[in-house]
């Protein structure tokens, strides 16, 4: 059951097709088809006006649904059964980047199949004659595609490679449990088993990925959105050669099992560059690795992509808007403060202003700023490099993190010098980064001199679109979202952990900020420079239109994006 429109897109190539619509200029199409003869060569057409960023995914599909009139599935929303997953192997998928979803309700012989480029008669061929089926084109994006075939093959690939290796190992040592030696690392199931779990990782939005040795097992937990999930479990014999591996990639000494280690690695998935921060603990069962997964452009994006609501983007911007000074941005590890001490750096990024940063690590590159590594066997600290940065001529520094008295004092000695100063502190509200400061032996004045703003921020989980559903606030929900009292019903969303594609099962799917901004203004000023605690200085600032994490989250449930859990969670009050 071919669709004769087939022949149609045919004739008109894709190219053609976008610069019809508008979607692409003619010089564009030129330079990408030269680019597709040049470096981008095997590349498809459609892939390399992607990666070029002359055009999206989601234009291309839209463009193509116009000429073509093939209806648009959304595999994520769709549940693949068995019998359709075991017609075709995961390597032919790959190679025409499709995948068949569901047999026809009207004709079992008629197989539908969602493509990423329907115009490719060749696949549509051979999937024909793999599966004995008539095919009936559905349209999607190659990611959409990529997502799908991790979700249904990734970790049965991960464990082919598992099997594989361990079989492999057997007819080489037997059951002995012998050690491998460094040649084994190279083996090709133990390099495929790495990609795989990395690919894995990425696809499944996840953050760090936790490889953990136990007595009889090795665990693979994912962090997605900020929770760890069990994705796979392997034979404890195969710890050695994958950290082994792991180190090999990362950097690190291979033949040191005795103490931590740390290193970096880089991976492309999907054509884009992920930064893999590696840690490795000793345990009594072996090195414990911790891969945090961060994507290279996530870090710098718009300031109007952090979530702000419109009044905490004005605070925000009349910040940034200081010429000296420190902002510091608060909070506990994974509550994404580096995305928004890079936005911050991103925003100031101008010709005219000479930006150095001291970091560790350097997390992403800013082009037109001078980024420092910290080293600290080499001497170079956070204090030491501060010292040398201000013979550098600076307008802006940006610290990684204020750690020790000295870096607290050098900082703030800049700030009142002349400089902008962005930098983080793990703090749990903006009032009590404040008393942190004076608690590193910074006196009060030069604090009330120095800070011109601080924001606090966490991330809370959004509510699954799919599957939550909708609940009247009892009283403790209105009593943690500061409607104690209230006598009309409030209708709030509740996750619901259920069996849904969208989110996994978990009810949440994507986080969104929470942000606390505290402006020091000059009455804070005066409260700072007379040694108040932190307790006056947040009532204070509360008096003056600051709304406190537990309030901005708060709006977050009422507006149905969150739910009281997830308030509960990252906020904490008396």
């Amino acid at each position: 059951m071919l669709d004769r429109r087939i022949g149609y897109g045919r004739k008109k190539r894709l190219g053609d097709m976008l610069v019809e619509n508008g979607v692409i200029a003619q010089e564009q199409l030129d330079a990408a088809l030269k680019a597709q003869k040049g470096e981008k060569q095997g590349m498809k057409l459609g892939a390399v006006l992607v990666e070029l960023e002359m055009v999206t995914e989601q234009q291309i599909l839209d463009c193509l649904q116009k000429q073509l009139g093939y209806e648009v599935i959304t595999l994520a929303k769709e549940r693949i059964g068995e019998d359709v997953l075991k017609l075709v192997d995961e390597n032919v998928l790959r190679k025409y980047s499709l995948i068949p979803f569901a047999f026809s309700e009207k004709n079992p012989n008629v197989l539908k199949v969602a493509m990423s480029d329907p115009l490719d008669i060749r696949a549509i061929d051979d999937l024909s004659i793999i599966t004995g089926c008539q095919i009936e084109v559905y349209m999607t994006t190659p990611r959409d595609v990529n997502n799908a075939i991790a979700r249904y093959y990734g970790n049965a690939a991960a464990k082919k490679a598992a099997d594989q290796f361990t079989k492999e190992r057997e007819e080489r040592y037997g059951t002995s449990g012998q050690e491998e030696n460094d040649d084994t690392v190279k083996d090709a199931p133990i390099v495929k088993l790495v990609n795989q779990i990395i690919e894995s990782a990425v696809r499944k939005r996840a953050s760090d990925v936790h490889i953990e040795p136990m007595e009889d097992k090795l665990r693979i937990r994912f962090r997605v959105d900020g929770v760890l999930q069990e994705e796979m479990v392997h034979s404890a014999s195969l710890h050695a050669a994958l950290t082994a591996r792991i180190k090999i990639i990362s950097g690190m000494d291979i033949s040191e099992k005795r103490r931590p280690q740390d290193g970096r690695a880089t991976a492309i998935v999907d054509r884009q560059e992920y930064d893999i921060r590696v840690s490795l603990l000793p345990t009594v069962y072996g090195e414990k690795c911790v891969m945090r997964m961060t994507q290279k452009k996530a870090l710098t994006r718009d300031k109007r992509e952090l979530g702000f609501p419109p009044s905490e983007l004005a605070k925000f911007e009349k910040i940034l808007s200081h010429p000296n000074g420190i902002i510091l941005v608060t909070g506990p590890t994974g509550s994404g403060k580096s995305t928004t001490l890079y936005t911050a750096l991103s925003e100031l990024n101008t010709e005219g202003v000479n930006i150095i940063t001291v970091e560790d690590p350097v997390e992403a590159d800013v082009p037109g700023t001078n980024q420092v590594q910290v080293n600290e066997k080499a001497g170079l600290t956070f204090a030491s490099a501060l010292r040398s940065i201000l013979r550098q001529d600076p307008d802006i520094i940006m610290i990684g993190e204020i750690r020790d008295q000295e870096t607290a004092e050098i900082a703030v000695k800049a700030a009142i010098t002349g400089h902008l100063v962005v930098s983080t502190l793990h703090t749990n509200s903006s009032a009590s980064t404040i008393t942190r400061l004076a608690d590193m032996g910074v006196e009060n004045y030069m604090i009330a001199d120095s800070v011109v703003g601080i924001i606090a921020q966490r991330l809370v989980r959004r509510l699954c679109p799919e599957c939550s559903s909708e609940k009247i606030a009892d009283e403790i929900d209105l009593e943690v979202l500061g409607k104690a009292g209230v006598t009309e019903p409030v209708k709030i969303r509740q996750a619901n952990k259920r069996d849904c594609l969208n989110c996994g099962g978990s009810g949440y799917r994507g986080r969104i900020g929470v942000y606390e901004i505290m402006p020091i203004t000059n009455a804070l000023k005066l409260e700072i420079a007379r040694g108040a605690n932190a307790d006056e200085i947040e009532k204070k600032a509360l008096s003056e239109g600051m709304k406190t994490l537990r309030m901005g989250a708060a709006e977050y449930v009422l507006q149905g994006i969150t739910t009281v859990e997830e308030v509960k969670r990252i906020t904490y009050e008396d």
